[in-house]
């Protein structure tokens, strides 16, 4: 088997057990019918915002902030995040940023001497809870994981973040997994990761989200192990492995907010068209209802 073959299959199957607990936990179970439409044991997402989202705050490090392999911030993923969900909301969200370049989760990571600061853990509560936001973005893990910061130490310091936003302002919480890389052996102290380890750092996030009840956004999989999505550095997603990090992360936040659909079907409600389709379904018996 080829090097990239199993690589795919290994991140395809690793932590399987968390992802299923994340399934569960942020879904809801139906039962599958004859005819109902609804797949037997399918778990249906769980809908955590019924109401327009009015304030997002993205923590995260140079993925989060933008940097010169860009060619304008508007590019960065999190600014394509916003764009999605204002693209589908009457009133635009408001947007804090919170991203700092080599950033390191703690104070405890291997990273952190030679990181800018302060670090996640010591600027949460000024960056995030202080802002009240109803949507909450959390991107760590890949600073740590190069430089090979303990998993328990990772995963502790993760927990505490997401426990205490959640206590003091219970915004929707959307974590991603670490993004894909390939500059490997550049960039002292962040020359220790590999894809090996990636895909443990993936599975603790998966079992936090399960955990805590969030949204998991695993960018990993939609980044897919494609070299041709980072850039030149080796670290950072270029234009196109922006616009795929940011449809992964929109697509999960979708899932999991009916509200992103409440304008939509304002706007479609008084048509001709939702009135002839409407009709007919109710003369055929199949009415529509809304579910959520």
């Amino acid at each position: 088997m080829k090097r990239r073959e199993f690589l795919a299959s290994a991140s395809a199957g690793f932590g399987l057990p968390l992802a299923t607990q994340a399934s569960a936990a942020t879904g809801a179970m139906r039962e599958g019918k004859s005819g109902s439409g609804f797949e037997q044991g399918h778990i249906l997402p769980k809908d955590y915002k019924k109401e327009p989202f009015k304030r997002l705050v993205i923590l995260g490090e140079s993925h989060v902030e933008g940097g010169p392999w860009l060619h304008q911030t508007e590019d960065r993923y999190a600014d394509v995040v916003v764009r999605l969900i204002n693209s589908c909301q009457k009133e635009p969200i408001e947007y804090y940023n919170k991203g700092i370049g080599a950033n390191a989760i703690s104070p405890r990571s291997p990273g952190y001497a030679q990181s800018r600061k302060p670090s996640a853990l010591e600027r949460y509560r000024k960056d995030v809870i202080d802002l009240r936001p109803d949507l909450f973005i959390l991107a760590y893990g890949l600073n740590d994981m190069r430089a090979a910061m303990p998993l328990t130490d990772f995963r502790d310091d993760m927990a505490t973040i997401i426990s205490n936003v959640q206590k003091a302002c219970s915004p929707v919480t959307v974590l991603t997994t670490v993004y894909y890389m390939t500059g490997w052996r550049s960039y002292p102290p962040y020359d220790k990761g590999s894809v090996e380890l990636t895909l443990r750092y993936n599975d603790c996030i998966r079992g936090l989200a399960a955990e805590f009840r969030c949204i998991l956004a695993d960018i990993w999989r939609a980044e897919d192990q494609a070299d041709w999505l980072i850039g030149y550095d080796g670290v950072h997603a270029n234009k196109v492995g922006q616009l795929v990090i940011a449809n992964r992360v929109f697509e999960a936040i979708a899932q999991h907010s009916s509200c992103l659909t409440n304008w939509t079907f304002q706007q479609e409600r008084g048509t001709q068209w939702t009135e002839r389709t409407t009709e007919s379904r109710s003369q055929s018996g199949d009415p529509f209802r809304k579910t959520w």
